[in-house]
């Protein structure tokens, strides 16, 4: 580590706990304290630098320090930095608004602000739940959830979640739910392409909505890629099928697009690649293009219309968030949308994605990878202890910190998710950077399966 940086890793931790994290790693392999960050790159205190492959936990759509971004912030804080959003409003939130109605799958026309994706999960969850007391159904209380999915970290998110990395020791304090294996085409058999898969897997589904639709309040779901899950994915006819069938068993359905949306899966949101529209569309990360904490539900009229009522009948939505639509978020939000309409960035994304999957796809002949699979501007491969068998390695190996531990030697931030080595890149890579970020993959997955 270099001397230039230990003065704010000495002082980091002595008080900073970090997210997901065991702390005694750092003995090994210190914090990387950054002094600054400009496009798809980061740098640290001793003037190294590292490629953003990951978009800062995947938040980050147009690079750090944005010029466009950082003159919309700057703008609106000589103006108004927060008020409270209970009585008052402000013309960010509403121009914002305004703005997401007119770019999300057609119906959803209300937006309910929180600061964060587990928090907006949780307004949506809380939400259907409501809804279906205030028309007169209280049994309607349960969620169905697929196997792999992941829907934050606060309780509520927690437990319509699935990945037990997470969620297990926190099981005694979680509501029950229905869990439907995943159409995760990682699983397909030999010969079966994507759509036949998951068509399959939709019988699952299906049935469980046959069971329980008299208590089912809805079905929460991560469109396309279930991305904590180990950046899973399956195709767009399951989202059309489960549509069709909480339609018929009348279920909500939640998409949480806080991973998937603005651009992520090659479309603004990944359900238009469905042509669906649910009835709760939770996003956040992406949002602001990475700058500030910022999500949004996204509701209809009709659910909208049953909280509606006079106040002594008690069906108000009490839900808040001390910094719900903050004026600053809002404006970051309309910058980076913003840049999507002025810059043409699916288009542009189009070519980059391809790049990219041309590039990562040379990794299919690797003896110890099993699938590289993309999707939009998402990929992911998955390393094995033995291609044929598809054998995972024992997760206690942690080769995916190999992967890790090289890449930043190399000037690349990789954090693979297990054994799972993905990119997703902000929108303003380069096609010279994503040969650097694969290439040094490549040498990642060699030292982390060599022994």
């Amino acid at each position: 580590m270099s001397s230039a940086n230990t003065p704010f890793v000495t002082r980091d931790l002595a008080h900073v706990w970090h997210p997901c994290t065991q702390m005694k790693d750092h003995e090994q392999l210190p914090p990387i304290p950054v002094r600054r960050g400009r496009g798809a790159w980061l740098e640290d205190y001793a003037g190294r630098r590292y490629l953003d492959a990951v978009s800062s936990w995947w938040v980050n759509l147009f690079g750090h320090a944005n010029p466009r971004i950082n003159a919309a912030v700057r703008a609106q804080l000589e103006q108004l930095e927060q008020v409270i959003l209970a009585g008052f409003t402000h013309e960010p939130v509403i121009a914002l608004s305004e703005e997401l109605a007119a770019l999300a799958p057609a119906g959803l026309t209300r937006c309910f602000y929180a600061d964060n994706g587990s928090s907006a999960v949780e307004v949506a969850v809380k939400m259907s739940f409501h809804y279906w007391r205030n028309v007169g159904r209280p049994d309607k209380r349960r969620f169905i959830t697929l196997t792999n999915s992941y829907h934050g970290e606060t309780l509520g998110a927690l437990a319509v979640g699935n990945v037990e990395l997470y969620k297990e020791i926190y099981r005694p304090l979680l509501m029950d739910v229905i869990s439907v294996p995943s159409p995760d085409c990682y699983g397909r058999a030999a010969g079966a392409t994507w759509a036949e898969h998951s068509r399959a897997q939709f019988a699952h589904m299906e049935a469980a909505l046959g069971r329980h639709a008299h208590e089912a309040a809805a079905v929460i779901v991560e469109p396309l890629v279930q991305c904590a899950g180990g950046m899973r994915m399956y195709d767009p006819v399951y989202l059309s099928l489960l549509r069709a069938a909480c339609d018929r068993h009348a279920v909500h359905l939640i998409a949480d697009e806080i991973a998937v949306g603005f651009g992520r899966t090659g479309t603004l949101f990944a359900c238009e690649q469905a042509a669906v529209r649910p009835d709760f569309l939770c996003l956040s990360k992406g949002l602001t293009g990475g700058y500030l904490p910022l999500s949004t539900v996204m509701t209809t009229e009709p659910i909208y219309a049953a909280f509606y009522d006079e106040y002594v009948k008690l069906n108000a939505f009490l839900h808040s968030h001390s910094f719900t639509g903050n004026p600053l978020a809002c404006a970051a939000a309309r910058a980076s949308l913003a840049i999507f309409r002025e810059d043409r960035t699916l288009e542009r994304n189009r070519a980059l994605a391809a790049h990219l999957g041309r590039r990562a796809r040379e990794l299919e002949d690797h003896p110890h990878v099993a699938e590289v699979r993309q999707c939009g501007m998402i990929v992911a491969i998955e390393m094995v202890r033995d291609q044929a068998s598809r054998a995972p390695y024992p997760w206690q190996e942690r080769r995916g910190l190999t992967v890790y531990r090289h890449a930043l030697e190399r000037g690349v931030l990789l954090r693979p998710v297990g054994n799972v080595v993905y990119f997703m890149p902000p929108y303003v890579i380069t096609p010279e950077e994503i040969d650097l970020m694969v290439d040094v993959a490549r040498e990642g997955i060699g030292l982390a399966t060599c022994a």
